[in-house]
């Protein structure tokens, strides 16, 4: 555990110092959020702001992961995995950025262009797991110590469930620390279950402890690129660093058998989803009426009145609650 703490405080002040650094650089090269014409009218004063500021918090948790992990007795490499899902994932939303930034499309890439390649790195990934002996087709059942196999299924349904994190966890990247803050929480209580799963009968498993200790670089990390984006945020972590964090996200759930528990700790992520598709089908079905005044379902609050720092605040107490609620199903 005090290897962990260690993980986390040094990650944090990596991406305190690496922030004025890499900030100031992406300034430079004018690298500018373009706002949606059709977002929120408050928004259009961020227009401007420095974005694909996740390269702080990505360069910081790598760099301190490798550093900390332990190198003796890995069987799954799990902590490759989850490096590699998440330089993937935020190699696809660099390439978005980069289309916003560069040629001045807010939109960023097509659907398709982002659908594609991530589909593509989640079937890799899925597949890498299944035939894994030590991942698996069995997913442990929140607050239980039972699992259940999915057996071959376990390839597609994990595919849909990859595709789908990454994504919700670029939905909830629209206000200032709201990404940021929800998913810190959802690493540090990754980061504490898998301590408590490292620790078997038969002493420390090294792939879950480098787990513990990715999911602990990933939350410090994170917290010290708050510092950063919390409102008014002087940068933005732009799609390379939401689509790094749904990478690296469900990547642990994956390798921990814990996929069961990302609609509990992510609720935040999964909302926004959900709202966006009720959205959509709804739209199509009443002939464009809508039920709510935009999505994902945090600009709803938004244009309800509820300032942008009592939402981000209201989002992060849910999550705390939620995760506590995990905590007690698995941290002895």
């Amino acid at each position: 555990m005090q290897k962990l703490i260690i993980t986390v405080l040094v990650s944090f002040a990596l991406s305190m110092i690496a922030g004025p650094f890499i900030i100031p650089w992406l300034k430079r090269l004018k690298v500018g959020q373009t706002i949606n014409q059709f977002g929120p009218r408050s928004h259009q004063g961020k227009q401007g702001t420095a974005t694909m500021g996740g390269l702080v918090f990505i360069f910081s948790s790598v760099v301190t992961a490798l550093i900390m992990a332990a190198r003796k007795g890995m069987n799954g490499h799990f902590l490759i995995i989850e490096i590699v899902s998440m330089l993937a994932f935020a190699f696809i939303g660099f390439a978005d950025d980069y289309v916003k930034v560069v040629k001045r499309r807010s939109v960023g890439l097509t659907p398709m262009q982002k659908i594609v390649p991530q589909a593509l790195i989640a079937i890799v990934l899925a597949v890498l797991a299944y035939l894994n002996p030590y991942i698996g087709s069995e997913l442990i059942i929140p607050f239980t110590e039972h699992t259940i196999n999915l057996g071959i299924l376990y390839v597609p349904v994990m595919v849909l469930v990859i595709v789908g994190v990454v994504n919700s966890a670029n939905l909830l990247d629209g206000l200032d620390g709201l990404c940021a803050g929800s998913s810190m929480l959802n690493f540090g209580t990754f980061a504490l279950i898998a301590m408590s799963l490292a620790a078997g009968k038969d002493g420390m498993d090294p792939d879950l402890y480098n787990t513990a200790l990715f999911s602990g670089a990933m939350c410090g990390a994170i917290l010290g690129f708050l510092r950063f984006n919390t409102h008014p945020a002087s940068v933005f972590m732009g799609d390379v660093g939401s689509f790094a964090i749904g990478g690296a996200l469900v990547a642990v759930a994956i390798v921990t058998r814990l996929t069961l528990i990302l609609p509990i700790i992510a609720f935040a992520m999964m909302i926004s989803s959900l709202s966006d598709i009720i959205q959509v089908i709804y739209c199509r079905v009443s002939g464009g009426k809508r039920i709510f005044r935009m999505v994902p379902l945090h600009h709803h609050f938004e244009l309800s009145g509820i300032p942008e720092t009592k939402i981000v605040s209201m989002y992060n107490v849910m999550t705390a609650l939620l995760c506590i609620l995990a905590l007690l199903g698995y941290v002895k």
